[in-house]
């Protein structure tokens, strides 16, 4: 390992990672808990491919949060070569699915309220909503992080 090297920002092993990964989690937890809310998802595809794909990104930033307090409280960052190319191809992974996730949710969406409703009710389709969003946000934060273990990685 690298010690006299500190990890850059938003790389594993940094405060900024943390933040990332934290927001990640509480993005695809909140994700889930809005989605999951209404028994009725069950019946639309996309919306069961979001609560997947949340449910695998969740123990995932989990996870990797937790590596990153150990190697912030014991100050040396993990930058093993093939463990930080896992990092970015799960980050990657995951990033383009829960895009796909969060956009064909979106579309579902988009096309129960064409129909005036009549196929959602407002206060279901407002959670259906507000899960979507989070989706995005959650894939924003991955996509961010994804990208920061990959500039890591290439300034090496």
């Amino acid at each position: 390992m690298d010690r006299g090297r500190s990890a850059g920002p938003g790389a594993v092993g940094s405060s900024g990672s943390l933040g990332l990964r934290i927001g990640q989690a509480a993005c695809s937890s909140a994700a889930l808990m809005f989605m999951s809310v209404g028994v009725e998802f069950f019946s639309y595809t996309a919306f069961c491919f979001l609560v997947t794909i949340m449910g695998l990104l969740v123990p995932w930033s989990c996870t990797l949060a937790m590596i990153d307090m150990y190697s912030i409280l014991v100050g040396c960052p993990l930058h093993v070569p093939g463990v930080m190319a896992i990092v970015v191809v799960g980050d990657w992974v995951l990033s383009i699915l829960s895009l796909a996730a969060a956009s064909s949710s979106a579309a579902v969406i988009d096309v129960l309220l064409e129909f005036h409703g009549s196929h959602c009710a407002p206060r279901l389709c407002e959670r259906y909503q507000l899960s979507a969003m989070m989706a995005f946000l959650s894939w924003l934060l991955t996509a961010a992080s994804s990208l920061f273990n990959l500039w890591y990685i290439a300034s090496r």
